[in-house]
Order: C-alpha cells, then structure tokens, then sequence
C-alpha cells in the first residue's frame, strides 16, 4: 500500500476544499490546511486519489491569485509517493513516474521529479532557473504552475510556535536547528512566527527532539502536527507529553488506516 501526501496550494477558500475532499473521501486519511500558509495537505491512500484530486484541483484553482507565506511552484505543488509497510521504495518510484507521465499528459502541467535524483528544497531552489521540467512543457502552466512529483519515505511535518518573537528570530531559529534529519524554515505566519519544519527520520529526529531543540534558543508558545505521524514515532513520546506535542494515537497513520478500513466494509 502506497501513502500519497498531496500538498495542494489552497488553504483558505474552505468551497473549494470541501469540494476537492469529497471527491477522494473513500481514500482519504487526513488533511491539514492553514489559511496563512494557503496551503493544504491531503494525506491519501493509492494512485487513483491523487489523480483524482489533482484534475479537480487544476479545474478550481488558479496558481496566480495566490498568496501565502509558504513556497510554492503550483496548485498541485507537491506530489510524494511514500511506501507503507508491506510495499516497496521500487512501486513508489513507478507510482510516481505513472503519476509524473500523467499529469504532464492529461493537464499539460510540468513536472520536476524528486527523490534519489535531488531533493525538493533542490528542485525549488532551482525550478526553471537552472533546472529544466522532467516532463511536461518547459515553462509554467499558465493557472496550475508547476508539480513535483517524488518518492520519500515516511516524514513528519511539524511547525513550533514562538513567543513573543519577529520571524527574523525564527529564522535564525530555523537555521540553528536544521540537520541532515530536520528541515526548518521560519514563517511569519499571521501575527504569530513558527519554525515550520520536515522531520525526514522520524526515529531519529522526531516531533519531542525538534520541540526540544527550538525550546533551547527561544520561548515556544505551542506545537502543532501537520497530518499524521507513524505510530512508531508516537511510542519514541512519552504520552505525558502528548498534547503539548499535538500527537495522538488517533493522529497516527495506522489509526486513519484502521478506521478507513472499518468505513470501507
């Protein structure tokens, strides 16, 4: 079984997201979507959804009225095939090139893929600068931008808040805590500032030690788990620090899968 986070690039016009959430509801496990970031994540199950979800998407969004304080190439920005347990890196890498010929065939959306072949902060970095789309057209579509399409394993997204902090400080804050596990970047979000952060070895660097490490440089003013965590991940937590992490079992990936099955029998 393959998971499928799909970040889509809305997260205000909550039409729109109920629409697009409707339609991949039998194959959907979570979504997170913050108004500030404008941007929503779509945890989802398979190869169908995400197909599913990024032609409607394309047919309600459009990438140039956007505005959000979180990097973006399009309305269905980015596009990771993750293998469950009982799957393999392998039928991640062939979901996400049927994925990646689709999209660029079908929408006539351009693609920059990702994975072993360089990372996503590579492909932002350099999309349409010193890097060429993979498939697709070489330049953006006009209303969706651009995709990234990629294969990851399991992640943790996680923002820390700060207290009484400018995001100046959160991004010093970001830079001090990044690692060769621990993406960050310091978002003013709203009134508030966060360390927004990718923790890509859950099991080495998970949501308590990224806590931890931004509560050593500067007072925190909460957390907030960004879709779902693995369960083993949730166990490496000692549960009396559960709500001050925002985890839970019911936030985990094994749960959502349990209750999709229970919905789909």
């Amino acid at each position: 079984m393959l998971e499928c986070v799909v970040n889509i690039s809305e997260g205000a016009n909550q039409g729109a997201l109920e629409e697009l959430a409707t339609a991949v509801n039998a194959d959907l496990l979570d979504i997170h979507s913050d108004p500030h970031h404008n941007r929503s994540v779509f945890t989802l199950i398979g190869e169908e959804a995400p197909r599913t979800l990024a032609h409607l998407a394309v047919e309600l969004l459009d990438i140039s009225a956007h505005s959000g304080v979180h990097p973006r190439l399009g309305v269905v920005d980015v596009v990771p095939f993750v293998p469950l347990p009982g799957s393999t890196w392998d039928e991640a890498i062939e979901a996400r090139n049927r994925f990646a010929i689709w999209i660029s065939n079908e929408l006539s959306v351009p693609v920059f893929i990702y994975g072993s072949e360089r990372s996503l902060p590579d492909v932002r970095r350099d999309a349409f600068a010193n890097l060429a789309p993979d498939l697709g057209p070489p330049f953006p579509h006009q209303r969706a931008g651009a995709t990234c399409v990629g294969t990851r394993s399991l992640m943790v997204a996680y923002n820390v808040w700060l207290r009484d902090s400018d995001v100046a400080t959160a991004r010093r804050v970001a830079s001090a805590v990044r690692s060769k596990t621990l993406r960050a970047l310091g978002l003013q979000v709203g009134d508030r500032v966060q360390v927004s952060m990718n923790l890509i070895d859950p099991m080495t660097t998970g949501p308590l030690e990224a806590f931890e490490a931004v509560k050593e440089l500067v007072q925190v003013d909460g957390a907030e788990l960004v879709g779902l965590i693995p369960h083993s991940a949730l166990d490496a937590i000692p549960p009396t620090r559960w709500e001050e992490l925002d985890v839970s079992p019911e936030k985990t990936i094994e749960f959502r899968l349990a209750k999709r099955a229970r919905r789909l029998t």
